[in-house]
């Protein structure tokens, strides 16, 4: 980072204040502390001040600022930006701070609040580029703002500490931007949002504009608390098709890492340290880096997420073992040193990048050309943010080659093909956007057949007379909760022990008789959320003539994925992980006698089971789906399987006739 070359001085005009203040001097933004320090420690440097109205926006950034305006003049005061990484989101923030005019003579400041340094310094070199004429403060660390100025850019963690945040009078402010607000619902965000009246729909609040490229929460949490609605939505897919963003490749490698055992952290994600254990392997970085030797070789600038410190030491010590000059950056490294080995690597001094958490937000690295995702995640958010560090287009980048390095599948991770629509398993070599779409064209048709095939239900298909329907046949209720075919999808996001218990319905229970009901809602408007996760719970005896409470809606989501997720979070803060987890000991020893009982009564006398012909775990699932209707379900089964049989019959019997009128044969004819 540039220093200037004076330490700082206090101006005569701000002797004996107390409170800090930005000072602008070419092309610097300096804080002035309350005590003197040598202005170097704090410096940013900016580029040359240019006026915000000669920047040319991009069609799309143009439209997206105009929906926010649209969306204002509405009435709505809450709003959220779905863009790529990429999609010059900043560009967009300082546009917005021109474009949006006060409410009254007294609200013209703008807030930019963002969790991240990098993210704070780039905005703040933006904003004194874009608004030579206005005042910037910084609200991190030891920098404090005023509270005066124009603009603002805070960090979330600085501004709710202590009473920093007390500075800020709400009513003066027109503005308030967040970066990557996918992290808005957070307790710190919350905390800092209310006090600027935004924790609610408010009149009298400020504008709230949040910008994302990943609009969903892994933890599923609901977005809806902090941002009411969605105005524009620009996907990566979207713009590399127009052109903005790189195209992209993309080589999924199957690694002899098992990430089964592994736990899920408080997030939602593995657990970095249990991770580390199965990934970081000899073996498994071998195979990382001759999958990079063979495929990706001639790659110019190659970043690669490795899952912890210990991760990222291993990795690039492999490949500086086989020669490849790779360096590392981790959260430790000190700043300077940190500094001086990105902008090598933006020069392309040497090929391979090794990181830990450093690069997956707000970092700019346009020449990238390679992403190695060395650290299998179950987080959608996390793959976008690593994946989107490649897609800036650059001079001389033809695209950006993806290489995931994919591990057990039966564990929910989430892998490049998963954000097309595939299945984690599809290995890929070498696939790029157009043949990802083809694929994912081709799977989805594969499964409207699929469902007529198996549900009965129509498809997009021809519905005319000669349409064919098959089905899945069950001779009895036990052939039908031995089939464990509907579990398949759940249980490769989710550890807990989801039961299907009807067509897109699922039931995770609880030893005291409550559960969770999962669900697709066929009945929501196009563009509202999919799915929905309820509680039941079970009442004790006596309390009531009925035996459960009425349903509570935990959560409605746009995907089954997020659905499952939220749910799960719940699950495991309310109900014992000893009995929903699908890992437990348990569920792999012998069925109970009590199990036994109940479920023979379903099968005939000389088919009895025996504790050794069923896990405990395998009798629990089964009970689990008579319970919840398998016998209702059977019987509808069973009826339609009767009525298309008799309709079968009576159709053969009328072309039976119908060939033998037609029959053409010498003799008599028959009056």
């Amino acid at each position: 980072m540039q220093r200037l070359c004076t330490p700082w001085r206090p101006l005569t005009s701000l002797v004996g204040r107390s409170r800090p203040l930005i000072v602008h001097r070419r092309g610097f933004v300096v804080t002035h502390p309350t005590r003197a320090r040598a202005a170097s420690a704090t410096a940013i440097p900016v580029s040359s001040p240019s006026p915000i109205q000669k920047v040319r926006l991009r069609d799309y950034q143009e439209e997206c600022i105009q929906s926010v305006l649209s969306s204002i003049q509405n009435g709505h005061k809450r709003l959220g930006i779905s863009l790529a990484t990429g999609s010059g989101k900043t560009v967009i923030f300082t546009q917005l701070i021109d474009r949006i005019k006060p409410v009254n003579e007294h609200a013209s400041k703008t807030l930019i609040l963002a969790h991240r340094r990098e993210l704070v310094e780039q905005a703040a070199r933006h904003c004194n580029s874009a608004y030579p004429e206005k005042i910037v403060d910084i609200e991190m660390g030891n920098m404090r703002a005023s509270g005066a100025a124009d603009i603002t850019i805070a960090s979330v963690q600085s501004i709710m500490s202590g009473d920093r945040i007390d500075k800020f009078d709400p009513e003066k402010f027109k503005l308030v931007l967040v970066d990557e607000a996918h992290h808005i619902v957070s307790p710190g965000y919350l905390r800092t949002l209310k006090h600027f009246n935004l924790d609610q729909k408010n009149l009298e609040s400020p504008i709230l504009v949040g910008v994302s490229a990943t609009f969903s929460r892994f933890d599923g949490l609901r977005l809806g608390a902090a941002i009411d609605e969605i105005v524009y939505h620009k996907d990566y897919v979207d713009m590399i098709g127009d052109k903005w963003l790189s195209d992209v490749i993309f080589t999924t490698v199957a690694s002899t890492a098992d990430v089964s055992k592994v736990r899920k952290s408080a997030n939602g994600d593995f657990q970095p340290g249990e991770l580390s254990d199965v990934v970081n392997t000899e073996q498994v970085n071998e195979i990382t880096v001759r999958s990079w030797l063979a495929k990706a070789a001639e790659r110019k600038s190659t970043l690669v997420f490795c899952v912890d410190l210990n991760h990222v030491s291993g990795l690039t010590n492999t490949f500086r073992a086989h020669g490849v000059d790779a360096r590392f950056v981790t959260g430790d490294t000190p700043k300077v040193e940190r500094s001086e080995r990105l902008e090598a690597f933006r020069r392309g001094e040497f090929p391979v990048m090794v990181n830990c958490g450093v690069f997956t937000e707000g970092t700019d690295i346009p020449n990238i050309d390679c992403v190695i995702l060395a650290r299998p995640t179950r987080s959608r958010n996390l793959l976008v943010q690593m994946i989107g560090r490649g897609m800036r287009l650059h001079p001389g980048k033809e695209n950006c080659h993806i290489i995931d390095m994919v591990s057990s599948l039966d564990t929910g991770i989430v892998t490049t093909p998963t954000l097309f629509g595939l299945d984690p398993g599809e290995l890929l070599d070498g696939a790029a956007v157009d043949d990802m779409k083809e694929i994912k064209d081709r799977k989805e048709a594969e499964q409207r057949r699929t469902e007529e095939a198996y549900t009965g239900r129509p498809g997009t298909g021809s519905r005319g007379p000669n349409r064919t329907i098959t089905f899945t046949e069950y001779e009895s209720v036990f052939d039908l909760i031995a089939d464990t075919s509907g579990e398949k999808h759940i249980r490769a996001i989710s550890h807990y022990a989801w039961v299907q218990v009807g067509p897109g319905k699922y039931v995770l229970s609880s030893p005291g008789g409550s559960y969770i009901r999962l669900e697709r809602d066929s009945t929501v408007e196009e563009d509202a959320p999919m799915f929905a996760a309820w509680e039941i719970r079970a009442l004790p005896p006596g309390v009531s003539k009925a035996p459960y409470a009425a349903p509570r809606q935990l959560l409605q989501a746009t995907t089954f994925v997020d659905a499952v997720h939220g749910a799960d979070k719940y699950a495991s803060e309310n109900y014992p992980r000893t009995f929903i987890s699908r890992t437990q000991r348990w569920r792999s020893g012998p069925a109970t006698d009590g199990q036994l009982r109940f479920l023979n009564k379903l099968r005939s006398e000389g088919d009895k089971l025996e504790a050794s012909d069923i896990t405990m775990g395998t009798a629990a699932d089964m009970i689990t789906k008579i319970k919840h209707g398998a016998r209702g379900r059977f019987a509808a089964l069973d009826a339609d399987r009767r009525k298309r049989e008799r309709q079968s019959t009576m159709a053969q019997q009328d072309r039976e006739k119908r060939m033998l009128r037609e029959k053409v044969s010498v003799g008599s004819l028959v009056a």
